[in-house]
């Protein structure tokens, strides 16, 4: 535990904002090192636009030794001097720091993992540089390891109390531009087409296809409007946020969303898809699910909860095209991208145990047959 605590602080206080691609760089060397450090193999560093991400392959998979991807990031959501006001520190048994909980615990979590492993054969690992971004240039790699894999393990951070996190909405993000007509406010404001009144019906319209808290969440964000004060506004845009539970839900909110016609003569709407990220539903994770509580058992572990959470993370990505997947084996704390994040230091070693039982059981004769029956029929 101390020397894993103390890697915890190396790449704690190397700070990592996504937005930085040096910084990021500088935390890949970091990770790099630590890995290189524990397991005697040094990455291939992948540069896309100048983030970088790393990715092990520790042997090929095969008949006995099904293909297993550990997945993680080392970028963060702090900016760099972050450390001034929340600086490192282990505190009754946690330790805090900017991105300690999201999700660097979990990256010393996993490489002590594998260190403690008699063979990696099979055994992929992809850390990623830009998943706070949603996986701008990272993608592709994600959609490669997940051909590859029999099953994916996401080393993000746990939900309340340590539970797994065996389902994610899917997220996608839009925007709406509506164009109008510009026109003096106090000459003859009636000559024009009022873009900020086109976007209040708008966002009226948007706001309908939420279903709240267990359904499809349909969020109008960011909202601008006009130029002067005294200028009828003709433009007008807002984004929206949307996460959803299914599939099913995703298509309806897309088709909401590019149904959007104007009410006011002469105004028009268009609709923009930006990013998005599939929905990770609980099928994808049951027979993982199930094989985690049997390993935690047999290691004398606390049993082990589940939860749907509403945040995306690189396992929406490879559990939506079909490789059984399960999240949130990362560090037990809370707080994440907010002051006062923290990890509950007693717990890393476990989680690391817990890992390692379970790639040694996905690469058991016996998984294999329950990986192609998960497969079976999946897109």
């Amino acid at each position: 535990m101390a020397e894993m605590t103390a890697d915890l602080r190396t790449l704690v206080e190397c700070e990592s904002p996504s937005a930085d691609t040096a910084a990021v760089a500088a935390s890949a060397d970091v990770v790099a090192a630590l890995g290189a450090r524990l397991t005697g193999v040094a990455p291939e560093r992948i540069v896309v636009d100048g983030r970088t991400h790393l990715r092990w392959r520790f042997g090929p998979p095969g008949p006995r030794t099904p293909g297993v991807l550990l997945l993680g990031h080392h970028d963060t959501v702090w900016p760099v001097g972050s450390l001034l006001a929340h600086p490192w520190r282990v505190t009754d048994g946690r330790a805090y720091g900017p991105g300690c909980f999201d999700m660097k615990a979990g990256l010393v979590q996993l490489v002590h993992a594998l260190a403690g492993m008699t063979t990696l054969d099979g055994i992929t690992v992809l850390v990623t540089g830009d998943e706070e971004l949603g996986a701008l240039t990272s993608r592709p790699l994600l959609h490669e390891e997940a051909a590859r894999a029999s099953a994916a393990f996401v080393l993000e951070a746990s939900a309340d109390g340590g539970a797994l996190k065996t389902a994610r909405k899917g997220v996608a993000w839009y925007e709406v531009h509506v164009t109008g007509r510009a026109a003096h406010a106090g000459l003859e404001p009636w000559t024009g087409v009022n873009a900020a009144v086109e976007l209040a019906h708008q966002v009226l319209a948007i706001g309908a296809l939420d279903r709240g808290p267990d359904g499809a969440t349909v969020t109008p964000t960011v909202a601008t409007a006009g130029t002067t004060a005294n200028t009828v506004p003709a433009t007008a845009s807002v984004h929206v946020d949307s996460r959803v539970p299914t599939a099913d839900e995703a298509r309806r909110v897309d088709e909401g969303l590019h149904a959007l016609r104007p009410v006011l003569d002469g105004a028009r709407v268009e609709v923009v898809r930006g990013p998005r990220h599939p929905p990770f539903e609980p099928s994808s994770s049951a027979s993982l699910y199930a094989l985690a509580r049997d390993v935690a058992a047999a290691l004398g572990l606390e049993p082990l909860g589940e939860a749907h959470v509403g945040g995306a993370s690189d396992g929406n990505i490879v559990a939506g095209d079909g490789t059984p997947t399960l999240d949130g084996l990362g560090a037990v704390g809370a707080g994440a991208h907010a002051p006062g994040e923290y990890v509950v230091v007693d717990e890393m070693p476990r989680r690391a145990a817990l890992l390692a039982g379970l790639v040694d059981a996905v690469r058991s004769s016996a998984w294999t047959n329950r990986a192609g029956a998960d497969r079976a029929g999946r897109p």
